[in-house]
């Protein structure tokens, strides 16, 4: 199915996702993007649905053909003295903060959303398959996070941060049994046991 180019024709329309809300380890990050009407790009998607090859030749489309564009991280420190919904939305609140263009609507991927200051929103469930706008900021977000993990892992080798990038895989409980924790692991996930929340819940 093809994506959207917007809810609203002719409304400067801003889309919204995050990346990384199930991880262990890292920020949360979130991307907000306003395409130009005439945007274009087939391969474009939901990134979860993408190689991360894809994502990567993707990103400097997105980040040329925008209108406007940003990217914003809360801290797993922050995530812990928040919780990961609360983080999750102050991201991609950042995300509009530092856009140069103010838009007219916020479209954001999931059900869950605080106001923004004084501009209208639409939750969309599946947004980042649904609408372009979404997608492109699912694909900024994922990427850039991925690019922050790549180097995090070389400040604090052994959690193999460059492949799992802080998602809660075998490998990586088991270096935080064996190496303990670092300063970028979020303390209130359940570390060392497969969760049944963080995993699955859609926050």
């Amino acid at each position: 199915m093809a994506l959207r180019r917007f809810l609203v024709e002719g409304r400067v329309e801003a889309g919204c996702d995050e990346a990384g809300r199930g991880c262990l380890a890292g920020p949360v990050t979130a991307a907000a993007v306003i395409l130009p009407p005439g945007f274009d790009c087939p391969e474009l998607n939901d990134s979860k649905q993408l190689t991360e090859r894809a994502r990567e030749r993707l990103r400097p489309i997105i980040e040329r053909e925008a209108v406007a564009w940003a990217v914003a991280m809360v801290s797993a420190a922050e995530i812990d003295r928040i919780n990961i919904l609360a983080a999750s939305i102050l991201a991609m609140h950042r995300a509009l903060d530092a856009l140069d263009i103010r838009p007219e609507h916020i479209l954001v991927d999931g059900n869950r959303f605080r106001p923004y200051r004084d501009i209208a929103h639409t939750t969309i469930v599946k947004g980042d398959a649904t609408m372009m706008s979404i997608a492109a900021a699912s694909v900024l977000a994922k990427t850039h996070r991925d690019e922050l993990m790549r180097n995090l892992d070389s400040l604090w080798p052994g959690y193999g941060w460059d492949a799992n990038k802080g998602y809660p895989t075998a490998a990586h409980r088991d270096a935080i049994r064996s190496l303990g924790t670092t300063p970028q692991h979020r303390r209130t996930f359940q570390l060392l046991e497969r969760p049944t929340l963080f995993d699955t819940a859609d926050y």
